[in-house]
């Protein structure tokens, strides 16, 4: 049977066109569902392209969070899923639903965490002068971006250049390969976290079925 995942976004979707384009429907990954909080969410398109089941949860049409997220997390039950990917996905979880889904929620942030979480993390990155940069592939937990890391990837930057639509660039096709890569591994079940050692997570390199 294929590993069940489910994608939150809230925008263009390009991470779950990744996902889907490289492990959706090839056997040991299914996209079961994907949910926005915006209706105008030009993932949700891309979702339906592919026949997966898509939905809105808008947080206004609800009398607060806790309700909001109990509903997403009721419909994600609904379809057995394994593990919820936070691909862009720009609004925070609270800690009813991490609790419930403790374990099987990840997200993709570009940055090299545990430096430059939340919002604006390039201009950030940029302001501080660094000289390199990355993108990383995090459990979420109850703080922002603030969860045990999974995956990695640095690159080197111009600290004289402020050219943020190249960054962005350089950031996008990392993270297309290793938020999928991240998937593919929870679905061999080679990701998990070290019980003597919270913070360290237990990665098992396996096969990425391309070659």
């Amino acid at each position: 049977m294929s590993f069940r995942v489910a994608v939150l976004v809230s925008g263009e979707g390009s991470n779950l066109q990744a996902i889907l384009d490289q492990l959706h429907g090839r056997g040991e990954v299914e996209v079961v569902g994907v949910a926005s909080n915006k209706p105008q969410a030009h993932g949700l398109e891309r979702a339906r392209a592919a026949g997966v089941d898509a939905a809105v949860f808008e947080r206004d049409h609800y009398p607060d969070r806790d309700a909001r997220d109990a509903d997403l997390a009721d419909w994600l039950d609904a379809r057995g899923v394994e593990l919820v990917v936070l691909a862009g996905f720009m609004e925070l979880l609270g800690a009813p639903f991490i609790r419930r889904f403790a374990g099987r929620i990840i997200n993709v942030h570009p940055s090299l965490l545990p430096a430059f979480p939340g919002v604006h993390a390039i201009e950030q990155a940029l302001d501080y002068g660094v000289r390199q940069m990355g993108v990383t592939v995090h459990f979420v937990d109850e703080g922002v971006d603030s969860g045990a890391i999974i995956l990695q990837e640095a690159f080197a930057i111009n600290p004289y250049s402020r050219d943020i639509a190249a960054i962005e660039d350089q950031i996008h096709e990392i993270e297309h390969r290793l938020l999928p890569h991240a998937v593919r591994l929870f679905a061999a079940g080679a990701v998990r976290i070290d019980p003597s050692a919270p913070r360290q997570v237990i990665v098992e390199e396996v096969g990425d079925g391309h070659n």
